[in-house]
């Protein structure tokens, strides 16, 4: 008698295959003039997640971050790192797989972010930056709430007549 039983699903794959410092970068433009200043800097950090398809079922994402620090006018340092990760995913249904790559994947990428940045800043003799812990779950869900909301705001299209 022949086996008539369905053939299993294939199981959903999640694998990390390479995490990486894909680019790295500092300037120092008022040194050495400006560690003669004595006030302290204002920091500002600006973060920014990425994705894009590697090959069938491989997807390189990328968190990148770009830290300026200014006393009054002047720039200390400009330091901007991209940590990437590569990541094998398959099976993940369709409904889980923004999360998995825009939650699951920057979580797991974003320490080794956060190390290559202080590292970079302590080179200068200054301080190294510790970036907060960010929870990506709760910008994945920020960021869902915006495009909603432009879709309810954007203009109905207009139909010929």
């Amino acid at each position: 008698m022949a086996d008539t039983q369905p053939a299993a699903a294939p199981q959903p794959t999640f694998q990390i295959q390479r995490l990486y410092l894909k680019d790295a970068s500092l300037e120092m433009p008022n040194a050495p003039g400006i560690f003669l200043e004595h006030e302290a800097p204002q920091i500002d950090i600006q973060l920014e997640v990425g994705n894009s398809a590697v090959v069938e079922g491989i997807y390189e994402v990328i968190v990148r971050t770009t830290v300026t620090a200014k006393i009054k006018d002047k720039v200390l340092f400009l330091a901007e790192c991209k940590q990437a990760g590569i990541f094998e995913i398959r099976g993940v249904p369709n409904e889980q797989f923004d999360a998995v790559i825009g939650i699951a994947c920057p979580s797991i990428v974003y320490p080794y972010l956060r190390a290559s940045l202080a590292d970079l800043i302590s080179r200068t003799g200054l301080p190294p930056v510790h970036l907060a812990e960010i929870n990506f779950e709760a910008l994945y869900r920020q960021r869902l709430e915006q495009q909603a909301q432009a879709a309810a705001n954007a203009p109905a299209p207009v139909t010929p007549q």
